[in-house]
């Protein structure tokens, strides 16, 4: 019987959110916006403190080479995720999760079991997405937030860092994502695991770890509070 965990720790893209929302939708937006948002909020302190993290003499050519390789680098995603900002605020964005996602964190929430996100986009995409989402309001269920700068998602040191900074053992963390060597270093740290294979998304199961087809099947192999 497996232990059941105390904080659920999840991805996003594949797990929480269809692969298709973030490549074919909040990419392409922050692509196609990048120009405008500089030209009129460059010089703002916040986006002038990421563009000075971007190297190269032509930063504009740094970032769309970056959101070509889909690079995990933090400046890039705190500057998509000020994009994102102003396209869920005003209504062109809202954040997709799977049917059972939000039923599931509610029951779970409820039930007494904390919430986190562990996403390679930022902070506050995170916040934007669950904040929008097309099931409501989310926040209030979650109790932390984690990103790059917690360090790679496919190193262990990551999740020991996380738990640490939970106050969470990490064996009573459960991380759900649908990347397999994301599990290898979470399991690596010493956390719980399950792999979403959504078939959505056509996501292969690679056998190493515990698996879902949904957020309904993590509740019952993990023994997680059931909903209402």
């Amino acid at each position: 019987m497996t232990t059941r965990p105390r904080l659920v720790l999840t991805d996003i893209e594949g797990t929480t959110s269809a692969i298709a929302f973030v490549k074919e939708r909040l990419f392409p937006f922050a692509e196609a916006e990048l120009d405008a948002f500089l030209a009129a909020r460059g010089a703002e302190p916040e986006v002038a403190a990421i563009l000075a993290e971007v190297p190269g003499p032509d930063r504009v050519a740094t970032l769309r080479g970056w959101m070509a390789a889909d690079a995990k680098v933090t400046p890039l995603k705190s500057l998509q995720g000020l994009i994102w900002e102003a396209g869920f605020r005003d209504g062109r964005l809202r954040g997709h999760l799977w049917p059972d996602v939000a039923p599931c964190l509610r029951a779970w929430h409820a039930g007494g079991v904390a919430l986190a996100v562990y996403s390679s986009g930022s902070v506050s995409a995170q916040k934007l997405l669950f904040g929008h989402s097309d099931s409501g309001d989310l926040l209030p269920l979650f109790s932390g937030f984690y990103d790059t700068r917690m360090g790679g998602k496919r190193e262990a040191a990551s999740y020991a860092a996380i738990a640490a900074q939970s106050g969470q053992p990490p064996a009573a963390i459960l991380f759900l994502s649908d990347v397999a060597e994301e599990l290898d270093a979470a399991a690596a740290a010493g956390l719980l695991t399950c792999q979403l294979v959504r078939q959505g998304d056509n996501t292969v199961a690679c056998g190493r770890h515990p698996e879902a087809a949904d957020f309904p099947m993590v509740t019952t192999r993990f023994g997680l509070p059931l909903t209402r």
